[in-house]
């Protein structure tokens, strides 16, 4: 399993890309078409047309790192098909990355912090 870096923002682009574009063609596509920074440290996170193999591009700090999978059997799940991005937390990821449905995953809630009564 390949884990972001802590505190990393993790984008999902909704649309499909071509997957013949490398890590700086994506970079290049973040730019343009979502409108972030990829050499910000953020996780961006690309679909192919099938499903069936999604490409992952980080800026570590030195370099540009693209990370590519296929599944062996079926498919990712994947959000509509809809212009934009969509932001997942570290574990909505992994269940991605797993093959998982995702959004089935249940993010915990906040809790108040307590306050002093005087």
């Amino acid at each position: 399993m390949i884990a972001p870096p802590t505190g990393a923002r993790i984008l999902l682009a909704t649309q499909p890309v071509d997957f013949r574009k490398g890590a700086h063609g994506l970079a290049a596509l973040a730019a343009e078409m979502l409108g972030e920074d990829p050499f910000s440290g953020l996780v961006l996170v690309f679909r192919s047309k099938r499903a069936d193999r999604i490409k992952i591009l980080v800026w570590d700090g030195s370099g540009l790192v693209l990370v590519w999978k296929q599944l062996e059997g079926g498919g990712f799940r994947w959000p509509p098909v809809v212009d934009g991005i969509l932001r997942l937390m570290p574990v909505e990821f992994a269940a991605l990355f797993d093959g998982l449905d995702w959004r089935r995953i249940e993010t915990p809630k906040r809790i108040p912090r307590p306050t002093a009564a005087a």
